[in-house]
């Protein structure tokens, strides 16, 4: 075997091992040092070369780049996350017709499209989804992403935060309960401004809590600002310390005018 292929192996290994034993201190800091060893492998992309063991250098480094985004996912750093996916990609696009197909593929696109949606970058969500091929969409790792979408712009808040019970993975998790953070704080946003004040009952309901205790450590966590007392929830508080900013109409009427005069020269 090539000296530096080896090299990697087993200094991979060492990874694998760390990442078991969920050390991910020890990972980070083998990734780095894998990653400076990689750049040194031709056949990877860019360039594609063709060297003898390019089929195997390749499969290495699709391995090493899908256990990084995993491990990104455990650390819970969005940040890398993408960066290492944009850097796994092409391994199932360029090269996809030089190697085997990867277990984890789907599973790993399924976890990109779910941090798309967590992140509200729709746009980028259904460009993705374009992508794809019919097979992968039939993946139960494709398609729980692609409901939960569904059923976030249908504003079926109960459906999302259902869904964590049917993720296809564990790592789906960490972006679940992100997902799920960001429905409670939609919803608090409209309740506050609806209503002066909700029963604990009614609010855990609108919240979509299972527990008063849950509704709870939420309101001392998220919203110090409400007041919890007599059984209720009351949002007052928070609605007289959002300042109210005067619309500037004189301001406006004059500018509207001022198009208008400038309309009517060009006419």
């Amino acid at each position: 075997m090539d000296p530096q292929l080896r090299e990697v192996g087993q200094l991979f290994e060492r990874f694998k091992a760390a990442f078991v034993r969920k050390d991910f201190d020890t990972c980070t800091n083998l990734l780095s040092q894998l990653k400076v060893l990689l750049t040194k492998f031709r056949s990877l992309p860019p360039l594609f070369e063709s060297t003898p063991n390019a089929v195997n250098e390749l499969l290495l480094a699709r391995e090493i780049y899908e256990h990084a985004v995993v491990l990104s996912v455990k650390i819970e750093d969005q940040d890398a996350f993408e960066r290492d996916f944009f850097q796994l990609k092409p391994y199932y696009t360029d090269a996809g017709s030089r190697l085997p197909p990867s277990q984890q593929e789907y599973l790993i696109l399924g976890l990109n499209l779910l941090r798309l949606l967590v992140q509200n970058r729709i746009a980028e969500f259904h460009t993705e989804l374009e992508l794809l091929s019919a097979t992968a969409l039939e993946n139960p790792c494709i398609k729980h992403a692609v409901e939960l979408e569904q059923s976030f712009m249908e504003g079926a808040y109960n459906r999302v935060l259902s869904a964590r019970q049917t993720a296809p993975h564990e790592t789906y998790v960490y972006f679940m309960d992100l997902l799920a953070k960001t429905v409670r704080d939609e919803i608090a946003g409209c309740s506050e401004k609806a209503y002066d004040y909700l029963s604990i009952n009614d609010a855990r309901q609108m919240l979509l809590f299972p527990s008063d205790q849950e509704l709870l450590e939420y309101v001392k966590e998220e919203h110090p600002e409400w007041e919890v007392k007599n059984g209720s929830v009351f949002f007052q508080k928070a609605k007289e310390s959002t300042p109210c900013k005067e619309i500037p109409s004189l301001q406006l009427i004059n500018q509207t005018l001022s198009y208008a005069r400038e309309l009517e020269r060009i006419v």
